[in-house]
């Protein structure tokens, strides 16, 4: 499963302009990252959770909760786009509205660390919070950035 950064990409990346001339590089950078994840030697399968809004339910439960204040218009743009990009190269995109990436993430762990034809998750993503899943060496964390 990856969660993978499109903001991480977007400050990591070159800048790039599309034809229509909208930014790209992230998505670009996004790209690079999952195919070199999907030819990695033993993965099989791959999901990838995209937050589609910044705010969750957790805005409204907690005050001062994360929002996209900030967040770089440039970047927030390359949100469908990248979504379409990672569905284009067949991988399994989880669009999430009401809920956050990690909540998807969590979810498919739970889901999927029993079952006996499952040899092991990796988790892909900077997020640290995504540590509590890990589970003996049925489910771990690969820190890209490392």
């Amino acid at each position: 499963m990856a969660h993978t950064s499109c903001s991480g990409h977007h400050f990591g990346a070159p800048p790039h302009r599309a034809p229509d001339g909208r930014q790209a590089g992230a998505t670009l950078g996004l790209l690079r990252s999952l195919y070199a994840l999907v030819i990695t030697p033993g993965v099989t399968h791959v999901g990838c959770a995209f937050d589609h809004v910044i705010e969750s339910f957790r805005n409204r439960l907690y005050s001062g909760y994360k929002t996209g204040a900030g967040v770089d218009p440039e970047l927030i743009a390359q949100f469908p786009l990248a979504e379409e990009a990672v569905a284009a190269l067949g991988i399994v995109v989880w669009p999430m509205t009401e809920f956050e990436a990690d909540d998807a993430l969590a979810t498919a762990c739970a889901r999927f660390k029993d079952r006996k034809i499952v040899e092991q998750i990796v988790i892909c993503s900077p997020d640290k919070d995504l540590a509590q899943l890990v589970s003996g060496s049925r489910v771990v964390c690969w820190d890209r950035q490392a």
